[in-house]
């Protein structure tokens, strides 16, 4: 597979952009980081309901309370995931999360039964699923941003300031190391595969090859293994992350694939050029985040 350079080029400045987004939300303060996922939230779901119109027809006939109540449902997890991180005064936003997540699931079936003429099992299984592909991913980037795996609860411990500083830091860097080696992968494999590329890797992206696939995923994982061993930080959890987000990542790849190729369109959405849209940017890390969120809570 040959290199197709105005395509190679748009993806690069997309995935500048993507980065520089990425890191604003980073580097700038966790109220940033918590509007910019709430965004990615949203679009995801948005663009998710219509693929799955599109694949299922009976689900274009949910009405806005189910539409944009699940939604607010998921927006509800990701408020309660910031674990008492993100606060206005006094009132945790956690707490308002888990109050509205418990409202909906009330408020919602009252709402199917009143407005629609019969209860729809399959419409309902398919928000449910969008709830653990979308919105209990992105949930748990919040919460590995909050640091509260790492935040002891015992504010009387003599290690309680050491042990907040390192949930700050490691709340921090691991939302960098999984997103770097999501990106580095795309990017390496994109290449790999351009100039090596011959064996197909999956007939749902049959552009994709196992040695673009296998190269974007150890030149990922040796990039920031490099990193931590330079940094002189615990390069094992940089290897483990840079792995785990890697071959993860892909699998999200391949998924979002399949549902695109179900629905039968080339893009989820056109809000990124040469990435389509939220889905076809993140898919890859809404696979990712929930292996590296039980590695952190495991192994951390």
């Amino acid at each position: 597979m040959a290199m197709n350079w105005p395509v190679f080029k748009t993806r690069v400045r997309t995935a500048a952009i993507f980065v520089a987004i990425m890191a604003a939300g980073l580097l700038t303060s966790h109220w940033l980081f918590l509007l910019l996922f709430s965004v990615i939230h949203w679009g995801c779901w948005i663009e998710y309901q219509s693929l799955m119109a599109k694949i299922n027809p009976e689900y274009k006939e949910i009405g806005p309370f189910h539409k944009y109540g699940v939604i607010i449902a998921g927006q509800g997890m990701l408020l309660f995931a910031t674990a008492d991180f993100w606060k206005i005064g006094n009132i945790s936003i956690s707490a308002f999360g888990f109050w509205l997540v418990l409202i909906m699931v009330f408020v919602l079936p009252v709402t199917e039964l009143l407005f629609s003429r019969n209860i729809n099992l399959r419409n309902i299984w398919t928000s449910l699923k969008g709830l653990i592909y979308l919105s209990i991913s992105l949930a748990l980037m919040i919460h590995i941003r909050s640091g509260d795996i790492w935040r002891m609860a015992d504010k009387e411990n003599v290690f309680y300031d050491i042990n907040v500083t390192t949930a700050a830091y490691t709340g921090f860097l691991v939302p960098l190391l999984i997103i770097g080696s999501i990106w580095i992968n795309d990017t390496m494999a994109y290449i790999v595969g351009s100039f090596i590329g011959k064996t197909p890797l999956s007939t749902i992206s049959p552009k994709k090859t196992w040695e673009g696939t296998i190269g974007g995923i150890i030149l990922s994982v040796g990039i920031l293994s490099l990193v931590g061993y330079l940094a002189q930080a615990s390069w094992v959890h940089y290897l483990a992350i840079s792995l785990i987000s890697s071959v993860a990542g892909t699998f999200g790849d391949l998924f979002e694939s399949k549902l695109k190729r179900m629905a039968n369109v080339k893009d989820s959405g056109s809000i990124m050029p040469g990435h389509g849209g939220f889905l076809d940017r993140f898919d890859s890390l809404l696979f990712a985040v929930p292996f590296v969120w039980l590695y952190a809570v495991a192994f951390m």
